[in-house]
């Protein structure tokens, strides 16, 4: 298994319960091209956001990220804006498994908020398992993923996961 590359973007901060509905609103689920659905990221409460997010850039939020429906559209709308990985104090089950099926690291830390501001830039190295904010000089250690979530997040999804793992026992 290879390794998994680090991270280093500016943060986006979200308070708790950012629904699937804030993420993608449901009317934009009937443009069926992610690249224009992505237009609509996050739009109800950063409107900005898809104007000025960054290749590389993260998102960090409160408690519940990612609740409400089961849609897929809203992690692979974060990837496609270029958000490489979605911190949060806690996720919804469905949105936290979605995010790993799609190839988006989804990293609970309690009390993330009180660390870190807007704007901040945030490394994340999860090999080592562990998250910086080199401006406010602090480090917090990240949940190990498991060996099978690793892989699935360096094949970029589960879908990739599997035609690897089709293209190995050939």
């Amino acid at each position: 298994m290879s390794s998994f590359e680090p991270i280093s973007g500016r943060a986006w901060i979200f308070g708790d319960d950012i629904d699937t509905d804030q993420i993608i609103q449901g009317q934009y689920l009937t443009l069926l091209d992610y690249k224009e659905m992505a237009k609509h990221t996050l739009q109800i409460p950063r409107p900005e956001f898809v104007k000025l997010v960054k290749d590389g850039d993260v998102i960090v939020a409160g408690k519940n990220f990612g609740g409400g429906s089961s849609r897929e559209e809203a992690p692979r709308v974060i990837t496609e804006v270029g958000i490489r990985a979605v911190i949060a104090e806690s996720f919804a089950r469905i949105f936290y498994r979605n995010a790993f099926n799609l190839g988006l690291p989804a990293i609970e830390i309690p009390g993330i908020l009180e660390f870190i501001d807007d704007g901040d830039t945030v490394q994340i190295d999860i090999d080592r398992g562990l998250l910086t904010i080199p401006s406010k000089q602090k480090q917090f250690r990240t949940p190990p993923f498991p060996k099978i979530v690793k892989e699935i997040l360096i094949a970029g999804g589960a879908i990739e996961w599997f035609r690897n793992q089709s293209n190995r026992s050939c």
